[in-house]
């Protein structure tokens, strides 16, 4: 594609986002509209770090915390993760906020997008030699909010360079790169299963050379001499919270994202042991099937996830696309608990690889379009939004380990997950602003 010519103001551009030309001196803070290489680096991107993701909470810190205390797992993977939840509530909107208000010759987004890849990575370089669980919890806190200081400038980076028709596509593309991304970081994890510490230290690697690839190859315009506001705490921290009054398309959207990604992460976080208790499988039996379960839902995610950009930006519609999708996640979500084996599993795999293609992309270009600040604060605004996504995956083993523990065990995890991507997509509905 190449790069569209856009005026400061165009009706599909936020004002003092997107803009043909470099912005002057004392002028609000502007990126370049797309190029040929922007959608392909964010694929790329997106595919690296949630491969980050995907390895280590599905493999390797599971199967780490496992090997260290096999009899207390569930209780230790709640500690670790709760604790880096609490570190990392707003750590996707504060990187965002910093990101808009940063005046540097490389732009906004890039130098926050350089330091949180290389302090996650180099702490991935030591997490894996660590057998001691207040460390591995320390060192973990340490990473997640660091990977989250990458992301939150790597999303915005859509509703800075794309105008509003495109972001469909845009968005396409990175949630292209987080199946593509989880599936082999699944697959890359289970294959150093046995060589944790490499593991982790391939996964920081790479995590480091693609985010500097990235900010070098899309550079952004220089931000050194835009115009900033006079820094104060209290605005500061006021410019946080979005009055849902003022802008309930906002507050709901925030609402769904919550409640749908608590859904889905409650069973995706605890899946490997979902095939070790609730299958019968050995640990080993069960990395290896948590590749197969993500190798047979790629293709059909691929597939929705194309699917449902394109034709969301053709006929300008997002909420129904959200609505198939939910309506798909619950029938997954049935299978193991008709089928309490691996074929139920498989089957739940398939079916919410639709699902859960369909909503990725639509639902991240929704977002763009119910931002408060019309843009001009776009970093802070969907790092806001992005802790829709942080804290229910935070919260998602503390969840399931109550669950299991309390509430019937690993069969009502399926069933909390239908409740909530139900409540999901009721909580879509009242969004007036996005058809």
């Amino acid at each position: 594609m190449t790069a569209p010519s856009l005026d400061p103001v165009s009706e599909n551009a936020p004002t003092g986002v997107i803009s043909s030309t470099p912005p002057a001196a004392g002028e609000p803070a502007a990126s370049p509209p797309s190029n040929r290489r922007l959608k392909p680096s964010l694929l790329v991107a997106a595919l690296t770090l949630f491969a980050t993701y995907g390895g280590l909470i599905a493999i390797l810190l599971p199967s780490q915390i496992a090997m260290i205390d096999e009899a207390n797992k569930v209780g230790n993977l709640f500690i670790v993760t709760t604790t880096s939840f609490v570190f990392t509530l707003f750590a996707q909107p504060l990187a965002g906020a910093l990101s808009d208000r940063t005046r540097s010759r490389y732009g906004r987004r890039a130098p926050w997008m350089v330091i949180g890849a290389l302090v996650g990575g180099i702490f991935l370089f030591g997490i894996g030699s660590l057998t001691d669980i207040l460390w591995i919890t320390v060192f973990w806190v340490v990473i997640q909010v660091a990977l989250n200081f990458l992301q939150a400038p790597l999303t915005t980076i859509t509703a800075d360079r794309f105008p509003r028709s495109q972001r469909g596509g845009a968005s396409a593309m990175i949630g292209l790169g987080t199946q593509l991304g989880m599936t082999v970081g699944v697959m890359l994890a289970a294959a150093l299963g046995a060589q944790i510490g490499i593991g982790y230290s391939v996964f920081g690697a790479a995590v480091i050379v693609v985010t500097i690839l990235f900010v070098l190859l899309n550079r952004d315009w220089s931000s050194k001499e835009s115009v900033v506001e006079p820094f104060s705490w209290g605005g500061f921290f006021k410019g946080f919270w979005v009055n849902p009054r003022k802008h309930p398309d906002f507050f709901w959207a925030f609402t769904a994202r919550f409640l749908l990604i608590l859904g889905y992460f409650v069973v995706a976080a605890y899946q490997l042991y979902l095939l070790t208790d609730y299958i019968g499988m050995t640990l080993a039996e069960g990395q290896g099937a948590v590749v197969t379960l993500t190798l047979v839902a790629l293709v059909p995610t691929i597939i929705a996830i194309i699917l449902s950009g394109w034709w969301s930006d053709k006929i300008g519609r997002r909420k129904v696309f959200i609505y198939v999708a939910s309506v798909v996640m619950v029938i997954g979500f049935l299978m193991p608990i008709l089928m309490p084996n691996m074929t139920g599993m498989i089957a739940m795999s398939v079916i919410n690889g639709i699902g859960f293609g369909l909503y990725m992309s639509v639902d991240a270009a929704l977002m763009t379009e119910v931002l408060p600040s019309e843009g001009t604060a776009a970093g802070k605004d969907l790092g806001i939004l992005n802790v829709a996504t942080n804290i229910p995956q935070a919260l998602s083993s503390g969840v399931a380990a109550l669950i299991i523990t309390f509430l019937g065990g690993y069969q009502m995890l399926f069933v909390f997950a239908m409740v909530f991507v139900v409540l999901a997509a009721i909580a879509i509905a009242p969004i007036k602003g996005v058809r």
